[in-house]
């Protein structure tokens, strides 16, 4: 695996590549820094939301609906559609990113999905009742999205443009994992990195009355549950338009690099971000 920026992105834990072979990612420190195809890297923008070489706009930061009211405190991840919407992920409502751990013991559904009109500046609910939103991505022919619910290992789908569906349905179940971040591939697949997990740890510990008191005494007990430090295995895997597990890449030994966060496919390699890192990998793509 080839090292991109080592030194350079601090903690990365999203990657893209746009069509023009620029690599750009998010980082710890607060900047969106892009990588050009001649390899050189530059801090691009700092901000969430729209980011443009103009500057940068926060679009929405609440949601006002006729029964949900919240502020965004956990916004996480985002896709454009091809008229211009933008939906994403809310991991969770009542929980803020330094107390992930407690959105995780409640075993409730906090997270849900909404969508943002540019042409009304308005903002819609589109899925509630999600466990821990995480990942969003858009099918080929914009049909449906795929959302990751990292705390019940799978993804779900919403269909946009087909009547008399149901407003989701399991897209991929019994992942080896939570799923994180999704992304779109060439091919019409989805390529999906993936939290290594202990889910019998994790139902235990959501059984147990006193468990946001427990965590609060050990909190070295989430490290056992969802490691993330350097040894933390990185998995990748890859899933057909239906549902279908396509491959499986991972470094269960964090050899070249651990706790995967996002993968990003272009022009026969997968670009890999974590958040353990100060690099973005770049592994070559061997055929099926």
């Amino acid at each position: 695996m080839i090292k991109l920026g080592e030194g350079i992105v601090n903690h990365p834990e999203d990657v893209s590549v746009d069509g023009n072979g620029v690599l750009y990612t998010t980082t710890g420190d607060g900047w969106i820094k892009r990588m050009h195809p001649n390899g050189t890297w530059e801090d691009w923008q700092q901000g969430l939301l729209k980011v443009s070489e103009e500057g940068v706009t926060v679009l929405v930061s609440q949601f006002n609906g006729s029964q949900l009211r919240y502020k965004f405190w956990f916004a996480n991840d985002v896709i454009e559609a091809s008229d211009g919407s933008l939906y994403f992920t809310v991991s969770s409502t009542k929980f803020t990113p330094a107390e992930y751990y407690l959105d995780l013991v409640s075993g409730e559904p906090h997270g849900v999905l909404l969508k943002y009109d540019p042409s009304t500046n308005q903002t819609s609910l589109v899925l509630d009742g999600l466990y821990f939103a995480n990942g969003v991505a858009l099918s080929e022919d914009e049909r449906f999205l795929v959302v990751c619910e990292s705390w019940k290992f799978r993804c779900v789908k919403h269909f946009l443009k087909v009547s008399g569906r149901t407003d989701r349905e399991i897209f991929i179940d019994n992942l080896p994992g939570g799923p994180d971040n999704v992304n779109l591939a060439r091919d019409g697949s989805f390529w999906i990195s993936i939290i290594k997990m202990d889910p019998k740890g994790i139902q235990a510990l959501q059984s147990c009355k006193e468990s946001t008191q427990l965590l609060e005494a050990y909190p070295e007990l989430i490290q056992l549950l969802i490691p993330m430090g350097k040894q933390a295995a990185a998995a990748v895997v890859n899933v057909k338009a239906d549902g279908r597990l396509n491959r499986e890449i991972s470094d269960p030994n964090a050899t070249d690099i651990s706790f995967v966060t996002s993968a990003q496919g272009h022009d026969n390699n997968l670009y890999l971000a974590s958040i353990n890192s100060d690099f973005i990998g770049k592994l070559p793509l061997r055929p099926l």
